[in-house]
């Protein structure tokens, strides 16, 4: 650092206090009674101003720049313009020490020696503020919150905006310590605000806004007299007694002396901004410096070291711009780096650094000697094992202890020194001398080596990577290169102030100078580009350039000399220098020039770069053919030229190489047709044919189908020019190409009417299929465009496609919900699996959807289904009718269950309670053991629990209330089940004689909860329920004697003969598996009685149930409308019913045979229990007549209620 002087002045008077404007322009100074104005740039005094009668001790300038304020001994401030004019002046009660501005709120602090006031211009009034002791000095914090005051007794007073003390800062020295000076640290940077206190204590001390001290007091060894910092707060400005200025670092170390002067320093700073210091002394004089501060720095590749707030070193690695900063706490005198070496020097000590790692990115460095030594050198350098001081003509090797092993005593001034190098404790010293010399030495070697000798001072030097070439820069901005073996120079050129030659490149160099940059490949011409600064290393594409005080990386291309290497055809040359650093565009550019000049090697590498893969191709395939022994460099470079899109060449290269047809396919591939023409004349008609069909992909590609068509026909290429037709839908064009076609040629005739197919027009598909006697792909066509007539058609005169025609139907059917027609599809196809599976599909469906009575339906569907195939297939019989039985089962107790769940999901029944009560009672006795999906026995409880209460079978309702119980309740039954079986608690315990069911084969009354079942209880015969009602009907089922058909029985009950007089009587006989009554004819009459029904009710004593056979003679006794006959469909047998109330009528539909009816009722309301469309008869019956007749026998009757089709009973 030094201190120039730029201009000197001097008052009449002491300087008391000095202030700059803002902008720096001006300098207003206190001298005795008056304010002294002064133009910065030349010292020029530009108006004394006169306002006060005494002393001037304080000025202050605001931070807007309009105003400043001067304190004086006649207790007034005087706020004046920037215009120096007086615009106000207020008074205090004794004399004013010090002014400061708020930096924010521009409101002014004046101090006296017994208070302080704050005045802004808002304010029509002083706020004045009563001090413990007398006021010497004052500073606003940066953001204008606080204001610190330094008192004469060593107290620090921190103030708010009113004048309220926030913190108190007492000093040990207290009285004998007075604060003379306090400054508050300008920066922004800092994270919290940071006070510099000097006192007469003879210390410099730094302290928080909240009163906490940072670091220990420093001793000054003078008393200070003021205090103040740079703009950017990284420097502090101290004078005093000591009769100069010295600069300090932000923490408080001394860097050095700004001026000496010859009487006390009463007042200096730092000019805004700028490097520049006013000093003004006891002794009237002003002087003005400019401070230099010089770059201290070091660089070695991309390592570079530099001196930041002079006692801090900052080591960056310049290609990852990674920084770390190294804390000295001293004077950074001297830096010098080398590898993993790291030199600096101190005022008292030389410390040496080393890497962690050697890692050529670690950027850690640590302690590894310290030489505890003053030196004085003009230039440090460090090698491996040793530091190098330099010292005018002399230099001197020190080992990392300190002691010197080496020196050498150079014939002039050392101007220049660089490490290129070496072995550890061997490396070599590039040396340049004032005298024009230039040496090389060893650390290891007392003598020196003279590499050259010039007329002209060395200013820079540089040595090629291969140690061969030496650039010198001599003080006459030359550039001179030499060869080192020779001693001959090479080349110069001028405006050079430093070179750098390229560590990865032995031929290129760069200089600096003048403002720009030079580049110089070989011999060629240099490249000139602008840059400021100074080149200090040249590595790859990066050239790193000292500026002002900061070094940085700068990518420069190596365009220029990579062309000036292809200019003269030298590719391999131009492809090293492009890998120092090209554009993308260079790259390609290099690639196509070495491929041209068929250096295919370089070529590739060079696509490599801009990863074209297309070109890399190429290149492969002409090696490949090269290995293959090809060795014709016109097909080559024909090849090259196709590719540049130079097809004429191209095409000249192809023909003069003999290979016309490589040209000919190459413009058709270009679609360059007419090119084509010219090229081919009149050539071969299958080369011709082949231009055309790559004419008609042409015009495919362009959009121009209807062209591409017309040459695809004419080509002979008819699938194409179909797919264009199909693609666009021109069914007219389609039609006219299937017609011209031959019906042999199967291949265009199918794909046309695939599209035809496709475009809606099924009738020209048809005749297409036909012209080519394709009947399956017919069948199909009428298959999948539903045109089931055709099919059939064609089916009859063909029946090897039934299944693919009667199959698709099926399936159409069964999706459109026409599923009787589609069971007679399946099975005319033969698939009955398909059929049953359509159906327990929607089986399971209506359950999980809670559709029962559909439910129901598809059940008794299936189990008909299954009737079916037990008929058709004799080896399923069995289980057949094992389905059977159970499906049929399943949908009388779905069928009844609606009735449940109808009952306890609606708001309104449409059943009668004592048909509710029947229903839950037959489902009960029904339940198997595992409950069918679907069906909730709660419901079913609930339901019967309910009904029998209304209907007074109060036993039965306690009954179901008890098992409801153990059973899972929904929330919503909950508080019902809850009352009611509270409620028949109080009801007696027996249920109402009506509602007890009564066996009509043996007259016994059998109890609600049967636990046989539906059975009577006494004899086992089964109840046959109405399947409306579901009362018990008056019917008994009987079975025919061996040896008797249906067709005989039928015709014995047809005869309605009169009865003799005979004697039946019972006869029990029993087997091993069963026990059959019989009713046997005797000679003895007993008259009229009915031979049926004499002998039915008995007292059975056995377990097991004994079914009622009757002979012919019985058969001839019975009434045909006394007779119910269920025709059921082989494999099964007929099953025949007798009607023990004549009088009651009971109908069965000749469908499902379910019967309806009451025993005391002479109408029966049958309902509709399986939704068939209409009964497979489709005879109008009785019902449609809108009255009930009792059914006759044979007789067949249709459903009663079509529109109500749930169920058919």
């Amino acid at each position: 650092m030094r201190a120039v002087l730029t201009w000197r002045d001097k008052a009449e008077h002491c300087i008391n206090d000095i202030a700059f404007k803002p902008d720096g322009t001006q300098l207003i100074l206190a001298a005795g009674s008056r304010l002294l104005v002064y133009d910065t740039s030349d010292g020029t005094l530009l108006q004394p101003l006169k306002g006060h009668k005494d002393t001037v001790y304080c000025v202050a300038y605001a931070k807007d720049g309009k105003r400043f304020a001067s304190g004086s001994a006649d207790k007034s401030v005087i706020i004046w313009t920037s215009k120096l004019e007086g615009i106000l002046k207020y008074t205090h009660n004794d004399a004013i020490q010090c002014v400061s501005y708020n930096p924010i709120t521009h409101q002014l602090a004046s101090c006296s020696s017994s208070d302080f006031g704050l005045w802004s211009p808002e304010q029509k009034s002083v706020s004045k503020h009563k001090s413990s002791s007398k006021i010497i000095c004052c500073s606003w914090t940066n953001d204008g919150q606080y204001l610190a005051l330094g008192m004469f007794n060593g107290i620090i007073s921190i103030r708010n905006k009113n004048g309220e003390e926030k913190v108190k800062i007492e000093r040990p020295g207290g009285s004998l310590s007075p604060i003379w000076s306090i400054c508050w640290n300008p920066s922004r940077e800092e994270r919290n605000d940071i006070l510099a206190v000097a006192d007469w204590g003879q210390k410099v001390s730094f302290y928080q806004l909240s009163g906490k001290q940072i670091g220990k007091d420093r001793a000054l060894n003078f008393d200070p007299c003021c205090i103040s910092y740079f703009t950017k707060g990284e420097y502090i400005l101290l004078g005093g007694s000591d009769k100069q200025v010295s600069l300090f670092t932000k923490d408080g170390v001394r860097l050095g002396t700004v001026g000496e002067q010859n009487s006390w320093v009463w007042t200096c700073q730092a000019k805004p901004d700028s490097n520049y210091v006013v000093v003004g002394c006891q002794d009237g004089t002003i002087s003005f410096y400019q401070l230099i501060f010089s770059t201290v720095h070091g660089l070695y590749k991309d390592r570079y070291a530099y001196r930041d707030s002079m006692t801090d070193v900052i080591v960056q690695h310049l290609i990852t711009e990674q920084k770390v900063r190294i804390k000295c706490k001293e004077l950074v005198k001297k830096i010098a780096i080398y590898r993993n070496r790291l030199a600096i020097q101190l005022p008292e000590k030389i410390l040496i650094y080393e890497l962690y790692s050697e890692d050529l990115s670690d950027m850690h460095y640590r302690v590894k000697e310290k030489i505890i030594k003053k030196f004085e050198c003009n230039l440090l350098v460090v090698c491996a094992n040793h530091i190098i001081l330099c010292q005018e003509k002399r230099l001197q090797c020190l080992s990392f202890s300190g002691v010197k092993e080496r020196e050498w005593q150079m014939e002039s001034l050392i101007r220049y020194i660089k490490v290129i190098g070496g072995p550890p404790g061997r490396e070599g010293l590039l040396v340049g001398l004032k005298n024009g010399q230039i040496l090389k030495i060893f650390v290891d070697n007392l003598f020196a080596i003279v590499l050259l000798k010039q007329a002209t001072a060395v200013r820079c030097l540089d040595m090629s990577a291969s140690r061969k070439k030496l650039a010198v820069v001599d003080e006459n901005d030359t550039c001179l290169v030499y060869d080192i073996d020779t001693k001959e120079l090479l080349f110069q050129e001028p405006n050079a102030n430093s070179v750098a030659w390229n560590t990865q490149c032995e031929d290129m160099l760069c200089f600096s100078g003048g403002g720009y940059l030079n580049i110089k490949a070989s011999t060629f011409p240099v490249h000139r580009q602008k840059l400021q600064g100074f080149v200090v290393g040249y590595n790859g594409s990066k050239i790193f350039c000292l500026h002002v005080f900061s070094i940085s990386a700068v990518e420069v291309p190596q365009s220029a000399p990579m062309y000036q290497y292809l200019d003269r055809k030298l590719f391999k040359e131009a492809y090293q220098i492009a890998c120092l650093g090209v554009t993308d565009t260079d790259w390609r550019e290099l690639a196509m020039e070495a491929l041209e000049g068929l250096d295919f090697e370089t070529a590739k590498k060079a696509f490599i770069r801009v990863q074209d893969l297309r070109y890399l191709e190429l290149i492969s395939s002409i090696e490949e053919r090269k290995k293959r022994g090809e060795t014709n460099n016109d097909l080559f470079l024909a090849d090259v030229f196709s590719y540049q899109g130079k097809f004429h060449e191209a095409a000249k290269l192809y023909k003069r190489s003999g290979h016309e047809n490589l040209a000919l396919e190459m413009y058709t591939d270009l679609c360059m047709f007419e090119y084509a023409k010219d090229f081919l004349g009149s050539g071969d008609p299958k080369e011709t044919k082949m231009l055309i069909t790559k004419q008609a992909d042409w015009a495919r590609n362009i959009k121009e189908p209807k062209a591409a068509v017309e040459m695809y026909i004419s080509a002979g290429e008819h699938v194409k020019a179909i797919e264009i037709c199909g693609d666009h839908g021109w069914v007219d064009m389609l039609i006219d190409i299937a017609r011209k076609l031959d019906k042999a040629e199967r291949e265009p005739l199918l794909l046309c009417a695939t599209y035809l197919k496709k475009l809606d027009s099924p009738g020209y598909a048809a005749e297409t299929y036909l012209k080519m006697g394709d009947l399956k792909s017919l069948v199909q066509l009428h298959v999948e465009t539903q045109r089931w007539d055709e099919a059939f058609a064609l089916g009859e005169k063909h029946p090897e496609f039934k299944d693919d025609i009667y199959m698709p139907y099926a399936q159409w059917l069964a999706e459109n919900d026409r599923f009787e027609e589609a069971q007679k599809a399946f099975h005319k196809a033969g698939r009955q699996r398909e059929a049953v599976q359509v159906l327990e599909q929607l089986t399971n469906n209506a359950v999980a959807e809670s559709r029962f009575n559909d439910a129901a339906y598809y059940y008794w569907m299936l189990s008909m289904q299954c009737l079916d195939i037990a008929q058709a297939d004799p080896a399923q019989k069995d289980t057949m009718l094992g389905k059977f039985y159970h499906f049929q089962r399943l949908a009388e107790l779905y069928h009844g269950y609606h009735a449940i769940h109808r009952h306890t999901e609606d708001p309104f029944s449409v059943h009668r309670p004592e048909t509710l009560f029947n229903i839950s009672r037959f489902l009960l006795h029904s339940l198997p053991k595992d409950t069918p999906s679907g069906i909730s026995k709660v419901k079913i409880l609930f339901t019967l629990a309910k009904q029998s209460k209304a209907l007074g079978a109060y036993r039965l309702a306690r009954h179901a209330y008890d098992k409801l119980r153990g059973l899972y309740i929904p929330a919503r039954f909950q508080k019902s089940i809850e009352l009611g079986t509270l409620t028949i608690r109080a009801k007696p315990f027996h249920d109402s004689e009506e509602l007890v069911p009564l066996c009509y084969r043996c007259s016994t009354n059998n109890p609600l909860l049967n636990n046989l079942g539906n059975v009577c209880i006494n004899c086992r015969q089964p109840f046959i329920f109405s399947a409306s009602s579901y009362d018990v009907l008056h019917l008994v089922e009987f079975y025919l004697e061996e040896g008797i058909t249906d067709e005989e029985a039928i015709s014995l009950i047809d005869l309605e003969v009169l009865r003799p007089k005979r004697d039946d009587r019972q006869l029990e006989i029993a087997n091993n598996s069963s026990q059959i009554l019989r009713l046997v004819e005797t000679k003895d009459s007993i008259g009229d009685e009915d031979p049926f029904t004499a002998k039915l009710s008995f007292e059975q004593g056995g377990s097991e149930f004994v079914p009622v056979v009757v002979s012919r003679l019985v058969l001839r006794s019975m009434s045909r409308r006394d007779v119910l006959i269920k025709r059921w469909p082989p494999p099964l047998r007929w099953q025949y019913f007798r009607s023990l109330l004549p009088d009651a009528s009971i109908t069965m539909c000749p469908s499902c045979f379910q019967v309806g009816g009451h025993p005391g009722s002479s109408h029966v309301l049958l309902l509709a229990t399986f939704p068939l469309p209409k009964c497979p008869s489709g005879r109008r019956g009785p019902w449609e007549e809108g009255h009930i007749h009792g059914s006759k026998l044979g007789q067949r009757l249709v459903c009663p209620l079509p529109c109500l089709h749930s169920m058919c009973i």
